[in-house]
């Protein structure tokens, strides 16, 4: 059984933790609020923004994740999430003599800016326009080309259990359908994206960079009228988007056919299992 390392255990990172615990694996969790960690994860509390905290990381880890997020929306959390903590994490391994054989590094999505429907795979052009964009290149790019063997998980919206805002504002008669050409959403449920992550860590020769989305980029219309009917909610309403909302969305559509090439198979493949699982266990 393997040693391993999650930094920045939150949302997926914890659900990640759970699954190999319980197969077995000693794993520790990195995060300022360890009380809030799983039973079946080891607390470790740090801030990977201060690398005195991070002088006595467990010894002889063998694999790594990287699954932080930013605390807040500008440049400053941005940097500090996926470059300034990144580089502290690879520098603290180091000087404690550590070779993991593997730092996953869980990036997004956003790196493309295409925005008319286009198809994107690993090899479509990314920005590094605005910042965002920008500092998530640079974390990957510490990872790929850092001290350890490195792989990138660019991974699309995550939703799953306690995130269920658009379920509500569905069932509520809240969300509204906008006008003009589709506007594809992408998404993967937390249960493929701590899934994935585990198939990555266990292959033998994984490639450097993988997106993380489920089967099917939906137009959020279809998303919203598919969960009123699941919900018996009315039809959402239709109207204009504005123009600032509708740039800040974008719209690609991102394909997983290198993730299921290298062998993962989704508990979730569409929107209409993860919500659904969703659903059933809220009214449980």
């Amino acid at each position: 059984m393997a040693r391993i390392l999650i930094a920045g255990c939150g949302y997926a990172g914890s659900a990640l933790g759970h699954i190999l615990a319980g197969e077995g694996h000693e794993v520790w969790g990195l995060c300022r609020r360890p009380e809030r960690l799983p039973a079946s994860i080891r607390p470790l509390g740090a801030d990977l923004t201060d690398p005195a905290t991070l002088r006595s990381l467990p010894s002889d880890l063998e694999a790594v994740f990287y699954t932080t997020g930013p605390d807040g929306r500008g440049e400053e959390a941005y940097r500090a999430a996926y470059v300034t903590g990144l580089s502290n994490l690879i520098e603290a391994l180091r000087s404690q003599g550590q070779q993991p054989r593997r730092l996953i590094f869980t990036s997004s999505t956003s790196v493309y800016p295409q925005s008319n429907g286009e198809w994107v795979d690993e090899d479509s052009p990314v920005s590094p326009e605005p910042f965002g964009r920008g500092l998530l290149l640079a974390g990957e790019h510490l990872c790929r080309e850092g001290s350890f063997p490195g792989v990138v998980l660019r991974l699309a919206g995550i939703y799953g259990p306690g995130r269920a805002r658009l379920i509500e504002s569905v069932r509520r008669g809240e969300a509204a359908c906008p006008e003009g050409p589709p506007r594809y959403t992408n998404r993967i449920h937390r249960d493929d994206c701590a899934g994935a992550l585990r198939h990555l860590m266990a292959l033998e020769r994984p490639g450097g960079l993988y997106i993380g989305a489920d089967h099917e980029p939906a137009d959020r219309r279809e998303v919203i009228r598919w969960l009123a009917g699941e919900l018996g909610a009315p039809l959402p309403r239709t109207g204009p988007q504005e123009a600032g909302r509708r740039r800040a969305a974008g719209s690609k559509r991102c394909s997983n056919a290198r993730l299921l090439a290298s062998g993962y198979r989704f508990r979730h493949p569409t929107y209409r299992e993860g919500y659904a699982a969703i659903i059933e266990e809220r009214r449980d």
